[in-house]
């Protein structure tokens, strides 16, 4: 039989934060983040703020939320990761500009960028 674990109730992670000498809101501030956004991981999964929260408690996420880390039936640790920000032009093929057909314009007449017309673009 698993041994079922209970998330921790929110006024004991804000308690457990208090203790640390920090606030939810603070911690927040300091992420980066507005005062209210660390809130949402109290009620619902998001692992950014997760990790931001347990990191402050000095804590695996899984303590504090085991049922969004444990597999329910075979109680197993789940890997839930914060999702990275990839560069910009990652996966993104560069168009020369000479190649871009515009669209018709009201004469009806399709017009050809070219290096000479990318002043007025």
């Amino acid at each position: 039989m698993l041994l079922r674990r209970t998330d921790w109730h929110h006024a004991d992670i804000i308690a457990s934060l208090h203790k640390q000498r920090t606030t939810l809101a603070a911690l927040s501030r300091s992420a980066g983040l507005s005062s209210s956004t660390l809130a949402n991981a109290l009620s619902r999964p998001w692992p950014k703020g997760e990790w931001i929260i347990a990191n402050a408690l000095k804590l695996h996420p899984a303590e504090i939320w085991p049922s969004r880390y444990y597999h329910p039936e075979t109680d197993e640790l789940l890997e839930r990761k914060m999702r990275c920000k990839l560069p910009d032009n990652l996966g993104r093929e560069k168009v020369p500009i000479k190649n871009i057909i515009l669209p018709e314009n009201s004469t009806g007449k399709s017009k050809n960028v070219d290096n000479a017309d990318k002043k007025g673009m």
